[in-house]
């Protein structure tokens, strides 16, 4: 599986921001479902203003329950 072109370039923004100390972790509210998410932002200026550009969210529970590895497929997938 190849990683698209521009997640690639929003990683890498991560990790300059995680870099220079310039992440946040920010209480959000989900935009279907109103629940509540703690997201991972880079923090950058727009002049005087703060600018929040979120990345994802953490999970709730067990990640491990939540996300599968690239090589394991649910029941009835074909792996690509």
């Amino acid at each position: 599986m190849s990683i698209p072109d521009h997640i690639s370039t929003n990683f890498d923004t991560l990790l300059r921001a995680a870099s220079d100390g310039s992440l946040a972790l920010m209480e959000c509210t989900d935009a279907v479902t109103g629940e509540p998410r703690y997201v991972i932002c880079a923090v950058g200026h727009e002049g005087t203003d703060y600018v929040f550009m979120p990345f994802g969210h953490l999970t709730d529970g067990n990640p491990y329950d939540t996300y599968l590895p690239p090589a394991e497929t649910l029941p009835g997938q074909s792996p690509t």
